[in-house]
């Protein structure tokens, strides 16, 4: 299951399609705090998530995955783009950070990387 987190309906709503489009099995969350309140963590294999979200930051979010000890890949969205976000969240481990509007080809490409699934892979 690909955890789609974003508080913005639109691209939350967009994002979960692309993933069905390609076969993937995705759920929507209007909020981190959505996510990590629903019970099924264990079935999550991906989560793509916003960084910029009312209460807590996807940043944030993968941070407590991360204090959990939950490995679980992050690939995050963003319409506000800087470096020292991007950084911090490449480093914390995150296998994507893409700008919106993202092209889907690359968002399908990191997805497969995150999962190690060629499968899926873009052309």
């Amino acid at each position: 299951m690909i955890a789609v987190v974003d508080d913005d309906a639109g691209a939350r709503v967009a994002t979960h399609a692309l993933l069905r489009s390609y076969g993937y099995a995705a759920v929507p969350f209007a909020s981190a705090e959505e996510f990590l309140d629903q019970s099924s963590l264990d079935e999550v294999s991906c989560v793509i998530s916003d960084v910029r979200m009312p209460g807590m930051s996807g940043i944030e979010l993968q941070q407590q995955l991360l204090t959990q000890r939950r490995s679980i890949p992050v690939i995050f969205v963003t319409a506000f783009p800087d470096d020292a976000t991007k950084t911090r969240a490449i480093r914390a481990g995150a296998y994507g950070f893409l700008s919106k509007p993202y092209d889907s080809r690359e968002m399908v490409q990191c997805l497969s990387v995150a999962l190690g699934d060629r499968s899926h892979a873009a052309p």
